[in-house]
């Protein structure tokens, strides 16, 4: 019988994606814009 063995890889090698700091500031926006129209609409009605 053949034996299997799990790959061993590195965390990096492991991801195969890149860790990129533009999705922190895509929800940092989107929460800002979400509270600026809540704001708003609580206002106006």
């Amino acid at each position: 019988m053949a034996t299997h063995e799990a790959p061993v890889k590195t965390p990096t090698a492991a991801r195969q994606g890149s860790r990129e700091g533009v999705v922190r500031y895509v929800l940092g926006i989107s929460l800002a814009l979400v509270i600026a129209a809540m704001v708003i609409a609580y206002l106006i009605f």
